[in-house]
């Protein structure tokens, strides 16, 4: 079983770049892009304890924002084992980690983020 832990250094940047553009997209109002970014980060980051951790904490605060019970109860689960199962690698690939789909529920890694994956050499599944 392979234990994993930080994002590696050649995919942080992509995980940076979404993180961003949702802060920009939040502070302009643009609610469903800003959503769009956190989870596209969600995915590039999900297979590592803290990013995964962190955009579950990044959700948890938009439910709030925007006043979702069901995202704000639906984070809470996720926010607690998210990081457990990144850790154990054991994790819904492709998954974009709102409460609107389930929690272990794999999907299918869209071509511009498989692009970013390939570009870092990095394996997402």
């Amino acid at each position: 079983m392979k234990f994993y832990t930080s994002i590696p250094k050649e995919l942080k940047p992509y995980f940076n770049v979404e993180l961003g553009k949702y802060q920009t997209e939040l502070a302009n109002g643009n609610l469903v892009s800003a959503w769009h970014h956190l989870e596209r980060a969600h995915i590039i980051g999900q297979k590592y304890p803290y990013t995964h951790t962190f955009v579950h904490w990044k959700m948890l605060q938009f439910g709030f924002k925007i006043k979702s019970r069901k995202e704000i109860l639906g984070q809470i689960p996720r926010l607690i084992f998210g990081g457990v199962k990144s850790f154990v690698g054991r994790i819904p690939v492709g998954n974009p980690g709102g409460a609107n789909v389930p929690p272990l529920k794999p999907f299918p890694i869209g071509k511009e983020l498989q692009d970013i994956f390939l570009k870092a050499g990095i394996d997402p599944t």
